[in-house]
């Protein structure tokens, strides 16, 4: 079974990242707070492999 979390926290930050391009309506201040939040979330219950993943996101999120 996936980790749901961690699937949740991938969407979110390709979501704050699309609303930072300009290629998604809503709010980057939001969707970015949502994806941190995700990601704390999904840190917590993952493999080493998801965590290095995760780190990933988390520079995406760094940068927006």
């Amino acid at each position: 079974m996936a980790n749901q979390l961690f699937q949740q926290a991938r969407e979110a930050v390709a979501y704050a990242n699309s609303v930072a391009s300009g290629s998604a309506n809503g709010d980057q201040q939001e969707a970015v707070m949502k994806a941190k939040n995700a990601l704390s979330s999904a840190f917590a219950n993952c493999t080493d492999a998801e965590r290095a993943q995760l780190r990933e996101f988390q520079q995406t999120i760094e940068t927006l």
